[in-house]
């Protein structure tokens, strides 16, 4: 069973109609100046808070290949997209982006109000910290999601006075000052909140999953757009944190970090911080399940074979992703499935000269144990933050600080070649000669590090932002787009020409949504929107 199962609560206005009705006390109300008077209150109130990152707007369904972020490994052939963010042909009307930016806020506002009520109910006040700290980080992260995609935002840090206009019309802020922010948050919630040894699974916030999650902040503010090269020695310095820590430790196998996903098993010191879903909405099952592998898994629509699991497999790795792997790479074949379904539900092996119609197979529904297994959810959670990933960020900031020494990068390669080890089925701390990368300087790691997070994290949300901050975004979508065949009319063809040749240097951010440009006058549209 989930560690979590989402309690989520609503306020509503009760309007009268008569006398007789306003003498009459509500039976189905919660006025909030009455709740948050109990430490379970403010428990619920804090899985409101998490149940944000399982919206269908988030990672419960819509960005699950749909919404290109898998950039040069990846692209979308699921036609119902097409003319949508998935496809790189967007408008500002569009629904996945609207969502996207509305769910984000709507976590924010509930982060908010539970701080603001912290101190109400009697408690030990180690665990109101934590509480505390846990919602403190997780508004953080719902505006480190929103800077990343929409840069300028709305910073908002409390809940408005009112229901007026003024004071929910909110201006944006610079990217900049978000980033600050963010940092200045997380690093205050990284005192509340427990030690990963303490907390158990991924699912809940722990000073290892925010210390983590800093360093992300940091190289991301360390690229473009915000381009402050300094930012590499905090990101430098918090990855160390979370490894220092002597707790967290590659799994030795990569495929069963991913299994662990799909049959609801923690390991927190491989995945730090997670997605939780439950349930799959069929029978007894009906909480919070998502649509990971629905959405993103090997393609495979007949209903009549549950057992196989459906899914409308909506990305497919490209060449340049299958090519960065060599063969004895164990992870090749995990991410990108070198088979597909027949219609009965066998598997068929795909040929070796096809790598267009390759899927993504990190999230394999034929590994799920809830049954009957539906055909639009699933209880398979989703990382968002794992050690390897801590690992390759360490050494991506050694690689990246002009100052950085001698045996900070000697540890930087050693970090980097564990990653590479337990890649090819080997023993993490031994060094394998031919797996390993020899020492050769701050340039030739960098360059290492930007291959090495594709083979190791690909499809997990992470590539777009990648790119982006590297300043190599449009020349790679570009790249990727030339080696597309023209003659060929397969579905998954066009698709791959549609994704890449709608790509414009604009997409780095994606455009404000209508919506909020015509509620809120101070927001200004995104540069080419």
């Amino acid at each position: 069973m989930k560690m979590i199962k989402y309690i989520l609560f609503s306020v509503s206005a009760f309007l009268a109609a008569s006398c007789s009705l306003l003498d009459t006390e509500p039976q189905d109300f919660i006025d909030p100046n009455d709740y948050y008077a109990t430490e379970g209150q403010l428990q619920a109130a804090l899985n409101g808070v998490y149940a944000t990152m399982a919206q269908t707007g988030l990672y419960g369904a819509a960005m699950l290949g749909r919404m290109g972020l898998s950039a040069d490994i990846g692209y979308e052939a699921y036609t119902v997209d097409e003319g949508t963010v998935g496809y790189y042909d967007v408008t500002p009307a569009d629904s996945k982006i609207r969502s996207y930016w509305r769910e984000l806020y709507v976590g924010i506002g509930r982060a908010n109000r539970l701080m603001e009520n912290i101190g109400k109910p009697e408690m030990d006040e180690t665990e109101r910290d934590n509480i505390f700290g846990q919602a403190l980080f997780l508004r953080a992260y719902y505006h480190f999601m929103l800077t990343t995609r929409f840069g300028d935002v709305p910073l908002v840090l409390n809940t408005p006075a009112s229901g007026k206009l003024a004071d929910v019309r909110i201006p944006q802020t610079s990217q900049r000052m978000v980033y600050l922010k963010i940092i200045e948050d997380m690093e205050t919630a990284a005192k509340l909140v427990k030690p990963a040894s303490e907390v158990g699974g991924g699912g809940r916030i722990s000073q290892s999953a925010v210390y983590g999650i800093l360093a992300r902040v940091c190289l991301y503010m360390a690229g473009n757009p915000v381009n402050e090269p300094g930012m590499y020695v905090r990101a430098k310095e918090f990855a160390a944190k979370v490894i220092d820590t002597g707790f967290h430790a590659l799994n030795p196998s990569y495929q069963q970090v991913f299994i662990n996903y799909i049959q609801d098993k923690y390991d927190i010191r491989e995945s730090i911080f997670e997605v939780e879903f439950y349930g799959n909405n069929v029978g007894t099952y009906t909480t919070t399940a998502g649509q990971v592998g629905r959405n993103n898994g090997i393609k495979f629509t007949n209903t009549d074979k549950p057992e196989i699991g459906y899914s409308i497999g909506s990305i497919r790795a490209t060449p340049y992703f299958f090519q960065l792997f060599e063969d004895d790479d164990e992870r090749r074949d995990w991410s990108i499935a070198d088979y597909e379904f027949t219609d009965e539900g066998e598997k068929k092996a795909i040929s070796s000269n096809n790598m267009w119609i390759r899927f993504c197979g990190k999230f394999r529904r034929e590994y799920e144990l809830l049954t009957p297994k539906s055909t639009t959810n699933t209880s398979t959670n989703f990382p968002i933050l794992r050690y390897s990933d801590v690992l390759l960020m360490y050494a991506e900031a050694v690689a990246a600080d002009e100052t950085s020494e001698a045996g900070e990068l000697t540890q930087a390669y050693e970090y980097l070649n564990r990653v590479r080890r337990r890649g090819y089925g080997r023993d993490v701390n031994t060094p394998v000669m031919g797996v390993d990368l020899p020492e050769e300087g701050r340039i030739s790691l960098l360059e290492a590090v930007k291959d090495e997070r594709a083979r190791e994290l690909g499809h997990e949300l992470l590539r777009k932002d990648d790119i982006i901050r590297w300043g190599e975004f449009y020349d790679r979508m570009q790249s990727v787009r030339v080696t597309v065949p023209e003659a060929y009319t397969s579905n998954y063809y066009v698709a791959a020409r549609l994704y890449y040749g709608n790509v414009q240097r604009r997409d780095v951010l994606w455009p404000i949504p209508t919506y909020e440009l015509s509620v809120n006058p101070y927001l200004v549209q995104n540069k080419g929107w």
